[in-house]
């Protein structure tokens, strides 16, 4: 449920960049009151979720969705650098929410070490 209401908040952030761009007051208002709902929606997604991947998430995909509606909608570049950096923020994203291997404990820190050590 988190990770579905963590990608919606990142649908509206798309929706209110896009909205404060329209020179109609009106627009801008909505602009406002969406992105406070997309910050209520991460707020409720981190609940459950790990603040960095999370976040990098919502501020990845509004970043490229914005990026990209963008290039489609009002004819902004999309050269081959620019593409290459969106899928590295992608990539990043992506990234920060692969699971993680544990670490492993130093020396003499594990429960088994500190008993054996009489402690």
């Amino acid at each position: 449920m988190a990770w579905a209401v963590l990608f919606a908040a990142a649908l509206l952030e798309v929706v209110w960049a896009l909205a404060l761009k329209q020179p109609h007051p009106g627009w801008v208002a909505l602009g406002v009151v969406v992105a406070l709902v997309s910050l209520g929606m991460l707020s409720f997604a981190l609940r459950e979720l790990p603040v960095g991947g999370a976040y990098a998430v919502w501020v990845g995909l509004g970043t490229v969705g914005v990026a990209v509606v963008g290039i489609l909608v009002f004819a902004e570049p999309a050269g081959p650098l620019r593409l290459f950096f969106l899928a590295l923020i992608l990539a990043g994203v992506i990234g920060l929410n692969l699971p993680a291997r544990p670490a492993k404990p130093v020396r003499g820190t594990d429960a088994e070490s500190v008993s054996r050590a009489g402690g």
